[in-house]
């Protein structure tokens, strides 16, 4: 098996519309990035970060890669985010 790290880096924010809003951009940017996976992207409280909430569905599409929509969004499943 191959071994992998995962790289968390804190950003505060004072809520978790704002922290999901931000976590998206910072993960759509580093799309651009081999190594990161943004669809897998969390945010949690600062004192609870063991309860993490999704900024993308947590779905899994066909390639392996996961969806990049909304969590709980209506119709299917993109590996593209759609405009507000």
């Amino acid at each position: 098996m191959i071994e992998r790290w995962v790289i968390h880096l804190p950003v505060v924010v004072n809520d978790l519309a704002s922290a999901q809003r931000l976590a998206r951009v910072v993960a759509h940017w580093s799309h651009l990035l081999p190594q990161t996976e943004p669809g897998g992207t969390t945010v949690s409280s600062e004192d609870d970060q063991n309860l993490r909430h999704w900024v993308f569905c947590d779905r899994r599409l066909s390639e392996g890669r996961r969806c990049l929509l909304r969590p709980e969004h209506e119709g299917d499943c993109s590996s593209r985010a759609r405009p507000r």
